[in-house]
């Protein structure tokens, strides 16, 4: 491909080394293989050191057929509480052409205290400070997209 002038400011691979916080433990972030097939797949992931002055960014598809038991997806997995020095919004979104505000699945949200069962297409804006999270897949009957973003040039907690 040629480089052009700004080329410089487009992301097409999926960040090496990503450093999670403890509470994301477990994610496997690696590209896939070739024939590898997971649940949970980052596509892109944006930050300062990818971008040098980008914001933080992921972009994660989900994905049915490789969904563990609920008894094992409630186990520890997905972000656990946590609280950010940047406001953050966090997206997720159904496949269903005829309707796309149907998620195809079952998301569990917490927003300080609150629980949230999300089985529409939505964006959650979380402000800087508040505490969010257990997020828990608890249903993919359909592949879903999540992509979510906030402010700070990397992802800290």
């Amino acid at each position: 491909m040629v480089e052009k002038k700004y080329s410089k400011y487009i992301c097409t691979e999926l960040k090496k080394d990503i450093k999670l916080p403890g509470f994301r433990a477990g994610e496997d972030l690696a590209p896939l293989k070739p024939g590898e097939r997971r649940r949970m797949n980052h596509v892109i992931w944006m930050d300062n050191e990818v971008i040098p002055g980008a914001f933080y960014s992921e972009c994660v598809w989900f994905f049915p057929e490789q969904t563990p038991s609920p008894e094992r997806m409630n186990k520890g997995g997905g972000p656990q509480s946590h609280t950010h020095p940047f406001s953050e919004i966090v997206s997720f979104f159904g496949t269903n052409w005829d309707d796309p505000t149907d998620l195809g699945g079952e998301v569990e949200l917490w927003l300080e205290d609150e629980q949230h069962i999300m089985t529409k297409s939505f964006m959650a804006y979380i402000p800087a400070g508040m505490k969010h999270c257990p997020l828990k897949m608890n249903r993919i009957d359909r592949p879903i997209f999540h992509f979510t973003l906030g402010p700070g040039h990397t992802y800290i907690k």
